[in-house]
């Protein structure tokens, strides 16, 4: 006998007595094929052949087809008067409860949905029980036994599709798939039609429902009617006859023929309410699949179906709960036409074989939806939601995991602001693709986040980088690159700790590998880190990645590195040399170099374009901390407004510049620094070596002074304070005239 596959992976080895394909599709054995073929090869020799008895001749060999399928799925006829008894375990599996009674003879022999459609037994016994199981003629194959060796051979092709069946509904990972999965493996092989209702929404792991219990609609998949059938050549193919839809065995393909959904046009009711007590509730609390001529789905199948959907007399039904680890999910209901035979009691158990796979698959899929949602999350909180925007250089970024099956990493970038109008840039990765590797790469980060705020060195903040990834554990190792960027001085600082070195792009064209020390990873411990001080020159593009973007199982990192640079050179041919290319672009340009092969590893990518401050828009002044101080600052302030036109900024500027100055000669020993900065705001950045940060508080109406921050806050668009190694710098922005207020 032959197997039920449930996939369309190729047709499998079949015997005379036919089968099923890959997806489960039945199909029809040799003898009703032989029927059809033979129908059809009538009726196209004869050129004076009626349309209309073509097609009508047509349909009822599709309806012997069909009922030729149902026998020969291995899935008995029934036996007389049909049974609505619940199997005794909702997972037990088919064979448990063999029926070795003897089929009725007259049932075998024909069924009266399928006339004879050509000459021989063969034809005559299309539609019985038995042509399925011994072949053509309905006698039984060599060797073979009476009625009881048939039953038998019955039980075991019900055994061979119920496996060929849940090995098709586990094969899917996601929710879509395992519904998709039961629909293909039971259509039309065991029933004409099947609607899943599942919980809306599903229920995660441990969670109870804290509303009433809703059921969804999830999918309905059925074969089209018969009279759709009956237009060939417009339902198989232009110029195909049904014949020809057979395949090489002889057997005709019911995967071929139409299927509807994934909603279908079935009546059905989109959404279905428990009601706690109803019958519904009842039977979805029994587990166990029932007829649809039971007393209890009788109530249950309209209050889950509407009262308009149509049901199917006598055995033709077959609810089956859907239950999942610890709560039931959902339902599957089973439908077969009146021209195929009725469900028997073993049925039942395959229901109920394939009801109890599909939900704990359903299960597996909620709890790994959620496993993806929650590294997705946690990947994202521990990268920046956006970029900062600071002056004198624009910023893009990129981040890919190293598959859909591994969305956590080490990997992370970072952009922050620093006094002075610089801005570090950080790259780094945590060896790893775990939770573990994201959770320290979140602590890394925030360590580095706090050192850039300290502005120590480059090489400093490595240091310290080490030293807490050394505090984490002694197996926690990462590589880093730190750079701060000064937009005044064009200058660049770099320090690396392990990392595959940067890449430039100039102006010009020109890419070049950067070289900088290249230092022992994070956590080794017992290292120094060097740092080194570039040009930075307008135009510019700096680009900081992590090793996935070069190195994989085909390339080592410098022939990716090399690839890399070479691939920047050719975009920025592409784009023109008097101008960068787009940063965006750039990025996924960048990130297109990627083949098949190429991603082993996550990818972070940061990139940079250094505009610069120009010289002219810098004014720059040493102040000693002495009384006249405040009045210098003053004089100084309103000379270079006067000197870039921004006159109307005089009595704000003027004014606050007073106030910080004060402030920081109370406290300074050494001299004041004061230095203004025409972007696209105006700002002004006051430096003194006392490392106490101002702080804004409510003088009371008898205080002689605490009013200053209180005015910068009120009349500056932004103002802040931060600690320096050397002291600390206080400053604010002022809006230029006419570019309007965005606080």
């Amino acid at each position: 006998m032959t197997e039920y596959p449930t996939s369309q992976e190729g047709p499998q080895p079949v015997a005379s007595g036919g089968g099923t394909d890959e997806a489960g599709h039945g199909k029809a054995p040799i003898a009703a094929t032989e029927a059809v073929r033979t129908h059809a090869a009538g009726a196209g020799a004869g050129p004076a052949a009626e349309p209309g008895a073509a097609a009508a001749a047509a349909a009822s060999d599709v309806r012997a087809a069909r009922s030729a399928a149902g026998s020969a799925s291995g899935l008995p006829r029934p036996r007389g008067a049909a049974s609505a008894e619940v199997p005794a375990a909702a997972g037990s599996g088919p064979g448990q409860n063999h029926d070795n009674a003897r089929p009725r003879e007259a049932e075998d022999a024909h069924d009266g949905t399928a006339p004879p459609t050509g000459p021989g037994p063969a034809a005559a016994g299309g539609g019985g029980g038995t042509a399925g199981l011994h072949g053509a003629g309905g006698a039984p194959p060599a060797g073979g036994g009476g009625p009881d060796a048939t039953a038998a051979r019955r039980e075991g092709d019900r055994l061979r599709f119920v496996g060929a069946a849940t090995r098709r509904i586990a094969r899917g990972i996601d929710l879509d798939e395992i519904v998709l999965g039961l629909c293909r493996a039971t259509v039309p092989t065991f029933s004409d039609a099947i609607l899943v209702y599942l919980r809306d929404p599903l229920p995660v792991g441990d969670e109870r429902p804290v509303g009433p219990v809703v059921l969804r609609l999830r999918r309905t998949d059925r074969l089209r009617p018969i009279d759709d059938l009956t237009d060939i050549s417009s339902t198989i193919g232009a110029g195909m006859d049904l014949a020809g839809a057979a395949g090489a065995t002889g057997e005709l393909d019911f995967s071929q023929l139409p299927l509807v959904g994934p909603q279908g046009d079935l009546p059905a009711a989109e959404l279905c309410e428990i009601r706690p007590g109803g019958a519904l509730a009842e039977v979805l609390r029994g587990v166990r699949p029932v007829f649809g001529s039971s007393a209890a789905a009788r109530a249950a199948l309209p209050e889950l179906l509407g009262l308009d959907h149509p049901l199917p007399r006598g055995n033709r039904a077959v609810l089956a709960p859907l239950r999942g680890r610890r709560r039931v999910i959902g339902a599957a209901v089973f439908l077969r036409s009146p021209e195929r035979p009725a469900f028997e009691q073993n049925d039942l158990l395959v229901a109920a074989q394939l009801a109890t796979h599909t939900a704990l698959g359903i299960d597996k899929a909620v709890l790994y939806g959620r496993e993806a949602y929650i590294a997705d999350e946690l990947q994202r909180t521990m990268l920046p939601d956006s970029l900062p925007q600071p002056t004198g250089v624009r910023l893009a970024s990129r981040y890919l995991p190293a598959a859909e099956t591994a969305r956590v990493g080490g990997d992370w970038y970072d952009a922050i602001p620093l006094p002075g109008s610089r801005v570090a840039l950080v790259v780094g990765d945590v060896m790893g693709h775990s939770m573990t590797s994201a959770a320290i790469m979140g602590q890394l980060r925030t360590t580095a986040q706090t050192l850039a705020q300290l502005d120590l060195p480059p090489a400093e903040v490595l240091h310290h980088l080490d030293e807490q990834a050394q505090r984490l554990g002694t197996d926690r190792m990462a590589t880093c690159m730190y750079a701060v960027y000064d937009p005044v001085a064009h200058r660049i600082t770099i320090a690396n700790a392990g990392h595959p070195p940067p890449v430039l792009l100039h102006l010009g064209g020109r890419a070049e590998v950067l070289r900088v020390p290249p230092g022992a990873p994070i956590g080794v411990g017992g290292v120094d880190f060097e740092a080194v001080e570039l040009d930075a020159p307008a135009g510019a593009t700096l680009l900081l990645y992590t090793d996935g973007l070069v190195e994989s199982r085909l390339r080592d990192v410098w022939t990716g590195i090399e690839q890399l640079r070479e691939r920047l050179a050719t975009t920025a041919q592409l784009t023109g040399l008097d101008h960068p290319p787009p940063l965006e672009a750039l990025c996924d340009d960048v990130l297109d170099m990627l083949g098949p092969g190429d991603r082993d590893d996550d990818i972070a990518l940061l990139a940079a374009r250094f505009d610069g401050i120009a010289p002219s828009d810098v004014a720059y002044w040493f102040l000693d901390p002495e009384e006249t101080a405040p009045g210098r600052a003053r004089r100084f302030a309103r000379r270079a407004l006067t000197r870039w036109g921004l006159e109307e900024l005089s009595d704000s500027l003027e004014l606050l510049v007073s106030e910080v100055v004060t402030n920081a000669v109370r406290y300074a020993e050494r001299p004041v620094t004061l230095r203004l900065l025409r972007t696209d705001v105006l700002r002004c950045e006051v430096g003194d070596d006392s490392p106490q940060l101002p702080r804004q508080r409510r003088a009371r109406d008898t205080d002689e002074g605490g009013r200053g921050l209180f005015l910068v806050n009120r009349l500056a668009r932004r103002w802040g304070a931060t600690r320096l190694s050397s002291g600390k710098v206080v400053w604010f922005e002022l809006p230029l005239p006419g570019a309007g207020d965005r606080r």
